[in-house]
Order: C-alpha cells, then sequence, then structure tokens
C-alpha cells in the first residue's frame, strides 16, 4: 500500500496543542473520485475516539504473530488510555513490543491510529484523572482492579469515512 499526503491540515493557535498534519490518503490500485477531495479534520477523528465506547487493539506476539482484541479505554489530553490484566496476552505482547494500533469501535467512520504505549504510573496526577474520567464512562472503578494502564501516543493515523471514503480518506502524522 502506497501512501501520498497532499493537503496541509489547518493551522491552530501558537497556544494551543498542535494538530497532526494532514494529508489524502492514495493507495496504489484504487481508483479515486475525480470529484472535490478535502481532508478529515484532527476534530473529526478526536470526536468518534471520545464518543467509541470499545476500541480495537492489535499488538504483536513474540514470535510475530498479531493479536486483535476489543478493550474499554479512554481519549483523554491527545493520547489513548486503557488498563488490561497483566497477564493478558495485550499486556505481555505490550512488555515486549510497545507498538500497536489503536482502532475506533464505527468502522463507517474510522479512525484507525499507529503507535506506542507507556505504562503510567498508578501515584501519578494523570492516574487520578484517567481513573475518574474511565469510571464516569464505564461506571467501573479502573483503581479496584490494580491492573497496568497504559497510556497511546499516536504517530500516524487514518480517517475513512465510508460514505465518501474516495473524497475524504486521511492521513495524519503526529509531531
Amino acid at each position: 500500500m502506497e501512501e501520498k499526503e497532499e493537503a496541509p491540515a489547518e493551522q491552530t493557535a501558537p497556544d494551543q496543542r498542535r494538530e497532526p498534519h494532514a494529508g489524502l490518503l492514495t493507495v496504489s490500485g484504487y481508483e479515486l473520485s475525480a470529484k472535490k477531495k478535502e481532508v478529515l479534520s484532527w476534530k473529526w477523528a478526536a470526536k468518534r475516539l471520545e464518543k467509541s465506547r470499545q476500541y480495537w487493539i492489535a499488538t504483536t506476539r513474540p514470535d510475530g504473530t498479531p493479536h486483535l482484541m476489543i478493550i474499554w479505554g479512554l481519549w483523554l489530553d491527545e493520547s489513548f488510555w486503557f488498563s488490561t490484566g497483566v497477564k493478558s496476552r495485550k499486556a505481555r505482547n505490550l512488555a515486549a513490543n510497545p507498538k500497536c494500533v489503536i482502532g475506533s469501535d464505527d468502522a463507517a467512520k474510522a479512525v484507525i491510529l499507529e503507535g506506542a504505549v507507556e505504562l503510567v504510573d498508578a501515584t501519578s496526577a494523570e492516574y487520578e484523572k484517567f481513573a475518574k474520567a474511565y469510571e464516569k464512562k464505564y461506571d467501573w472503578n479502573v483503581r479496584e482492579m490494580g491492573q497496568p494502564v497504559y497510556r497511546f501516543r499516536p504517530s500516524v493515523g487514518f480517517g475513512l469515512f465510508e460514505k465518501k471514503f474516495d473524497q475524504t480518506a486521511t492521513r495524519w502524522v503526529f509531531r
């Protein structure tokens, strides 16, 4: 699959967090529409990440085979946050290789992010912020589980809006 960026993202004010660079996704072998093309905004993507209830996570086993699973999590502070059992396949995979892929729950308006995770210190203020937001969203106290919490930071992302795929398939690059 060949990817090419074609259009710049809109700029944000200097005091705001920088949005990722956006461009149209082109894929060799796919004929895309001759209609007006436009990138999906990062705001569009962030809204879908916030609204999802379930998310897909793809990790890689130590032997190189893929693992795909559904998880609960939050889009919070421009990162994806989640918890999983320390002995789960996901956690064991991430311990060996922190790179993974996160996807939203609606394939017709998909947001797919590639990046890496880091463990969050359970005594930190950011952990507490996550725990409160998680409890509000899922009515579940993640603190009581006593399992690791991960913060996923994206490096590249894709936005796919099925009804206008050939005009809006977007690739975001995070800096």
